[in-house]
């Protein structure tokens, strides 16, 4: 009887931790298993994890949708990615608490729902167990140990490193990866990647499966040549299995072959149907390092047959020399996909008995740095010259329209239009066109060259003398007028030396680049919504690619911002002599009349607040990247109040001014407010008072005085921001009247610091950090900018080199955390990138 009551009494403890199992017991909730086996299902709560805790596998809901999947993802690398889905195209329902993932009956492994029905199975018999490997591969074995089925064979969208990607013509699998249909769907999408049958083989994105939409370019025993990031020095981890006798081809990546290095990868199609590739180095957040659509020249033919792209042109569509537009009206409209036709007909077309003395022979014509076009025949080529054989036999065959000799793979002719070409900067293949003898002009006729030449002389010679007079009157004009790109950029460089030499001393300026407005428009495709990144207080933000392939940010000064010129030309001559790892590197800058743009480096993962204020990328912030951030921005002011060759005071910087790179790392960005002090003067007073709400320093606020301080108090309340995922400026408890700082003070000083901590963050995070950056930002806050720490104090103190003391009760933010209905009345020019309205949001 006793031991009765024990049961029963162990069976009400589980049933209120957990789920009861197929078997009538009670799992835990949340509990790690290690395999599945006929007595032990996986249950909502259970995750199956990797021995090694690097994969799980699990019930999810992506984006909280009212849907329910089976899938698997790394267990501690955000943000999360599913890589493998089970019943991606039969989900369950969200509600559906009682879904299982079991070995059933008859030795198969299924996915059934809360009425037992089979909602998605491996489809295999005599299975007896199913674990998840270090690798990512979810295996089912049976008894004998041996692998009867595997997730690797059978992926949805994403690659993991050693999963096959192609096909086995003898045993009729075929391997592809399919897009999710949205990012809060995982069904089947429109997108599907994989190899092509030809030799050599390319990688294709198909939408539906046979309309093209990407193209590598064809392999050459190393990497796909039509990607021109992956040149010849480039390193590639993928390998190509490539049997033609038993009809098997498979492409898979790994990192053995390459010493030293240590990173988890994965590569997805996206629901767009761009193909990336991701890495995570040292279990850090994920961050992109391909991703196959850049320009619309990605775009599978984007100019038609024997129309060539080239994304820094403007059109970015040209018919190749020789070809006219087969519709003048269509193109002029800029629909390029009807291409270009023949101006002239080959000569082998109309002379079949054309001979080798013939007066009019075809030839080729050679372009350089080219993507090849698609439906290449590869040739073997016997003969000691092989480039030359290429040629002849390409020659020989009046079908044939172009070929190209590539290393590492040999002759490739084209016998078809030739399609889906683009030029790029840089690399690329040489291709030789084939184009009638009028066409080609006077090579092998040297009479008429000598002719020509002498004609051509003489024109040049007249052109010259045009020239020099036409130059002479500009220059004239130019002494009484200067034109206004280069007026203005002479004046900027004359403020740059007179205004700032005196703290220059004896350190040279940097030759700032400047650009061209109309390079510029065709790198931003002349500032398209599309490419707008977002709206600071300077102006919109652009994202451009250069020619050479390289991404930029394009700052464009708005004629309704508050900030004026001054500030750009602030901005422009401080941050181009200002060089660390944690502020944003300016480029360059554009001026053209009533443009005035900055060109800094692009920033993948655009500013902080993107990620801290978003409920759907907040968890990507996990602390181990928070408290990277906080050390990075003490790093670069450390360096703008003491390190540089200037003193610098930034008086705005906020959580919208840092800017991420593509490994997370802060750059503090925007130096339109920024002012230079003498390294001897330590307050400073303006008329003026710039910044954002809730950033600014009681003093500066009130008074107009800053310093180095004010910089610190700012930092402090963007700490206090990051720990929290709270704004302060829209943080207000109405029961105890306090304000996002006095709140976080009350915290600390009773004890009860790690409160602030983002609820997101869960218990992942280290106690003594938070506790420490908590110490630091109400040490930066505290209301005399006496008692506050300097960045260096604050550099010590992160880095545990020594405490800092009891931080005082900061008055002023009690005084002034009334609710507000609207922005202040105050003569202050705020940054229009941060909202000045308080509201109410109780923790």
């Amino acid at each position: 009887m006793k031991k009765k009551k024990k049961k029963k009494k162990e069976s009400r403890k589980w049933r209120l931790l957990g789920l009861r199992g197929l078997d009538g017991r009670y799992l835990l909730y949340g509990a790690e298993v290690y395999n599945i086996t006929p007595s032990h299902p996986l249950a909502e709560g259970q995750t199956l994890v990797s021995p090694g805790l690097i994969f799980e596998l699990g019930f999810f809901s992506p984006n909280s949708s009212v849907n329910k999947y089976v899938g698997l993802w790394h267990k501690s690398i955000f943000p999360r990615k599913y890589v493998w889905v089970a019943n991606r195209d039969i989900p369950l329902a969200a509600t559906d608490t009682l879904a299982t993932l079991r070995i059933g009956s008859n030795g198969n492994l299924e996915l059934v729902d809360g009425k037992q029905s089979s909602v998605w199975s491996a489809n295999i018999s005599n299975c007896s167990s199913a674990v998840l490997k270090d690798d990512g591969n979810f295996v089912v074995r049976d008894v004998m140990g041996a692998d009867l089925w595997e997730s690797f064979n059978n992926p949805s969208d994403s690659q993991l490193p050693g999963v096959l990607v192609g096909y086995d013509r003898g045993s009729g699998k075929q391997n592809f990866l399919t897009s999710w249909k949205s990012e809060n769907d995982p069904s089947s999408g429109t997108f599907l990647a994989g190899l092509t049958t030809e030799l050599p083989t390319q990688s294709y994105v198909w939408i539906n499966g046979d309309t093209p939409h990407w193209r590598s370019g064809p392999w050459d025993k190393s990497r796909f040549i039509g990607i021109p990031t992956t040149n010849s020095l480039y390193i590639n981890p993928y390998t190509l299995i490539d049997n033609v006798t038993q009809g098997i081809r498979y492409l898979f990546y790994s990192f053995d072959k390459i010493p030293g290095v240590k990173v988890l990868a994965y590569a997805d199609l996206s629901s767009e149907g761009i193909l990336r590739f991701l890495l995570s180095e040292s279990g850090k957040n994920w961050y992109l390092d391909y991703e196959s659509w850049k320009s619309p020249c990605d775009n599978y033919s984007a100019c038609g047959p024997f129309g060539v792209c080239k994304a820094s042109d403007s059109p970015i569509c040209k018919c190749l020399k020789g070809f006219i537009p087969k519709s003048n009206e269509e193109w002029s409209k800029r629909n390029w996909t009807g291409g270009c036709v023949r101006r002239k007909k080959l000569s082998c077309e109309t002379n079949t008995n054309a001979s080798v003395s013939s007066k009019e022979k075809d030839g080729f014509l050679k372009l350089e740095r080219l993507k090849v076009p698609d439906f290449h025949e590869y040739l073997n080529t016997l003969a000691v010259d092989k480039f030359e054989d290429c040629k002849i036999q390409c020659l020989s065959n009046c079908s044939c329209l172009a070929y190209a000799y590539v290393d590492n793979i040999g002759c490739l002719v084209w016998f078809k239009d030739l399609i889906d070409m683009q030029h790029f900067p840089s690399y690329g293949q040489d291709l030789y066109i084939r184009l009638a003898d009028s066409e080609l002009g006077t090579e092998g006729k040297p009479i008429e060259l000598i002719a020509s030449l002498t004609t051509i002389g003489f024109f040049s010679i007249l052109v010259a003398i045009v020239f020099s007079l036409h130059r002479w009157h500009a220059n004239k004009k130019r002494h009484v007028e200067l034109t206004p790109h280069r007026l203005e950029s002479t004046s900027m460089i004359k403020i740059y030396r007179d205004g700032l030499r005196e703290y220059i001393g004896k350190h040279e300026y940097s030759e700032l680049k400047i650009y061209d407005f109309d390079s510029i428009l065709i790198a931003t495709d002349s500032f398209s919504i599309t490419n707008k990144l977002g709206q600071g207080g300077f102006g919109p933000v652009y994202k451009g690619m250069l020619p050479e392939g390289k991404e930029i940010a394009v700052k464009r000064l708005s004629s309704s911002s508050g900030q004026g010129v001054e500030e750009f030309k602030n901005e422009m001559l401080l941050i181009s002599n200002l060089q660390h790892k944690n502020l944003v590197r300016m480029m360059g800058c554009c001026v053209k009349e009533d443009e005035k743009l900055l060109i800094y480096e692009f920033m993948p993962n655009k500013s902080l607040d993107t990620f801290l204020y978003d409920p759907t990328k907040r968890a990507v912030l996990d602390w181990a990247t928070r408290f990277n951030i906080i050390q990075g921005v003490a790093k670069g002011l450390l360096y703008l109040h003491h390190d540089s060759y200037v003193k610098v005071i930034h008086r705005d910087l906020k959580v919208s001014n840092i800017l991420l790179d593509e490994k997370m790392n802060p750059k503090i960005s925007d130096f339109g407010l920024a002012r230079i002090v003498e390294e001897t003067q330590s307050l400073d007073n303006t008329q003026k008072v710039v910044g954002t709400r809730g950033y600014m320093s009681p003093e500066y606020a009130m008074g107009g005085i800053f310093s180095e301080k004010s910089d610190v108090y700012s930092f402090g309340v963007l700490v206090l921001e990051i720990i929290s995922g709270k704004k302060n400026t829209i943080f207000y408890l109405y029961d105890q009247q306090l304000g996002f700082l006095a709140y976080a003070w009350n915290l600390w000083n009773e004890g009860r610091a790690l409160e602030l901590v983002d609820e997101v963050l869960g218990d992942s995070y280290s106690s003594s950090e938070v506790m420490t950056c908590v110490h630091v930002g109400l040490l930066c806050v505290q209301d005399n900018a006496a008692d506050r720490p300097t960045m260096t104090d604050v550099a010590s103190i992160l880095s545990s080199e020594k405490d800092g003391p009891h931080p005082m009760r900061p008055v002023f933010t009690i005084q002034n955390s009334t609710y507000h209905r609207g922005p202040s009345s105050e003569n202050t020019n705020s940054s229009k990138n941060e909202a000045s309205i308080t509201m109410i949001e109780g923790r």
